[in-house]
């Protein structure tokens, strides 16, 4: 029988992602997890890209932008809440944060994140002051 499980946005980062922004792991499944980012204001992610995963975002607070670049296509997407994205395996991004308050999204990973050694660092436009 599959447990039902239940989970509450810790005050605290549980932990910071690859690109340096503050993680609060929520819950998973066998097909996926859930977790919500912060990024404070001011601050520009490192650039990355994922080996295995795919990911989709939800913004639910502050203002921001994602530069996204997968093979020759590039772009760069302002950030706000009611924003739902997808960053598909392979895509190169990098995020910040702009304004007077930080960035929060909600990031559905499929499959559930592997580890430390999912994501690798890439060349972004911005540099990254976290």
């Amino acid at each position: 029988m599959t447990e039902f499980t239940l989970s509450r946005l810790a005050d605290d980062a549980t932990c910071l992602a690859p690109d340096g922004s503050e993680v609060r792991v929520l819950l998973s499944l066998r097909g996926g997890g859930l977790a919500h980012f912060r990024l404070p204001a001011g601050r520009t992610s490192r650039a990355v890209v994922h080996r295995t995963v795919d990911e989709i975002w939800y913004v639910v607070a502050g203002r921001g932008e994602i530069w996204r670049k997968f093979g020759d296509r590039s772009e760069t997407t302002t950030l706000e809440p009611g924003v739902c994205l997808t960053l598909p395996v392979g895509t190169h991004f990098q995020f910040r944060s702009v304004g007077d308050s930080a960035l929060e999204i909600l990031g559905a990973t499929m499959p559930p994140w592997p580890g430390d050694d999912e994501a690798v660092s890439a060349d972004g436009p911005w540099p990254p002051n976290v």
